[in-house]
């Protein structure tokens, strides 16, 4: 079982009202991905011959988030389809649910520009994610 991504909020990240803003989250889900395809995937994965593009976000705000929170992110496979797979992320905070998100994205050759399928590497990798 992969350890869920661990996010340290900066004081940047904070705005008038003293918790994280809203648009900061998308950058917390890019870390999760990257935390947890760099355990699937090892660091030596040829992102610009399989990688991805994100095509879709979606969250969901349920309580706010603070400096000094303690913040998880658990992310898990919602959806796989040949080209494309939908993540999603549960943030939590000592264990509590604080924000619900989502992210449809597609396999890409960046050197192609062009979508593909899923590789066999990406849908291994995947696939740990559904059993978690």
């Amino acid at each position: 079982m992969i350890e869920p991504a661990k996010i340290q909020i900066r004081f940047a990240d904070l705005d008038i009202l003293g918790h994280v803003n809203n648009n900061v989250y998308l950058s917390y889900f890019e870390m999760a991905r990257v935390h947890y395809f760099r355990y699937l995937l090892g660091k030596d994965y040829d992102w610009k011959k399989n990688g991805v593009v994100l095509v879709k976000n979606s969250i969901e705000y349920l309580k706010p988030l603070y400096l000094n929170d303690d913040v998880r992110i658990t992310m898990y496979v919602e959806e796989i389809g040949n080209k494309s797979f939908t993540l999603g992320y549960e943030l939590t905070v000592n264990d509590e649910v604080r924000t619900l998100g989502s992210s449809t994205l597609v396999a890409f050759d960046s050197i192609t520009h062009q979508s593909k399928e899923i590789n066999e590497d990406m849908m291994r990798a995947l696939k740990m994610l559904t059993s978690e």
